[in-house]
């Protein structure tokens, strides 16, 4: 004997629905905790930003007192001044810009060639010569300080900016970034489609590779420009104070002395890492765009 049931009495599954922030495409939202940990970790990152400022506010005497000053002082305006003229931070700023510019913007270019052909071309010794470059990044800097220096010294080129710019226009670590990145977000099929249509190397290069390469491009810039914006060592053996100073040259001369001033030295380093928090002010979003544009595209 059949049973026949009546539409009433038939009962679909139960479904059980995933929250919004699961789905595909929704956004995630973090806990208490989660808000918890970026604000501690935003306030520990700004610290050392805003204890020079208050540093750069205050005088010496009252910077050697224990408590340290906590809050900013009436002197931040008269110590950056000082700190301006007595470091020709004006000609040092202007140095910088243009050192750690070139030398970054040729890092980008160059690496970004050597990448794509460790990456996607096929030549003998690929993979020993990928291994010699890496193995360069683990020699440490200090080891080519005076080889650097006899050859500069035989060029003529004391106290000029080219003294700081040869040594950092190719980067170990510029070749593997883009390699790495290449390899995942330019398709084989690109390329090969671009040959069949005639397109030669450096044809590939500036219409594909370039393009496809441009937000890790834009990342290896800023960091590049930072590392080279921050460099002290080097600059300081081959550069003066009274010729083409770097910024770190300059504000090293803030702390010559008996006794050092400690807030006009926060005060040049303040003015002194200003420019770079505004090229990320300016440039960040489009960076941080970049990099997640790229990981979408990988």
């Amino acid at each position: 004997m059949t049973t026949t049931l009546t539409p009433t009495e038939v009962r679909e599954p139960r479904r059980t629905r995933r929250p919004k922030s699961a789905r595909a495409g929704g956004t995630l939202h973090a806990g208490p905790l989660g808000y918890a940990v970026l604000v501690l970790f935003s306030v520990g990152s700004l610290f050392p930003l805003v204890w020079t400022a208050i540093a750069a506010s205050r005088d010496n005497n009252r910077l050697a007192e224990t408590p340290p000053p906590f809050w900013f002082g009436s002197n931040l305006m008269h110590n950056l001044n000082v700190a301006w003229n007595d470091a020709n931070l004006g000609k040092a700023l202007v140095n910088t810009t243009f050192v750690a510019g070139v030398s970054a913007a040729t890092i980008v270019f160059l690496s970004t060639i050597a990448g794509f052909a460790f990456a996607k071309l096929r030549f003998r010794g690929r993979n020993a010569l990928m291994l010699i470059v890496i193995g360069t990044m683990m020699v440490p800097p200090q080891l080519s300080i005076i080889p650097l220096y006899m050859m500069v010294a035989k060029l003529d080129w004391t106290d000029q900016l080219q003294a700081v710019i040869l040594p950092s226009l190719v980067s170990a670590f510029g070749v593997f970034f883009m390699r790495q990145y290449l390899m995942q977000a330019l398709p084989d099929e690109l390329i090969e489609a671009a040959r069949v249509d005639g397109a030669g190397s450096w044809r590939v290069v500036w219409h594909i590779v370039f393009p496809a390469a441009r937000p890790a491009m834009a990342v290896l810039g800023m960091l590049m420009f930072v590392q080279t914006w921050n460099d002290f060592l080097w600059p300081f053996l081959v550069l003066t104070q009274n010729g083409s100073p770097t910024v770190q040259v300059a504000v090293s001369a803030l702390g010559r002395g008996y006794t050092p001033d400690q807030s006009l030295i926060m005060a040049g380093a303040l003015l002194g890492t200003l420019p770079l928090l505004l090229v990320f002010a300016v440039f960040g979003k489009q960076i941080v765009g970049g990099i997640m544009q790229g990981a979408v595209k990988g």
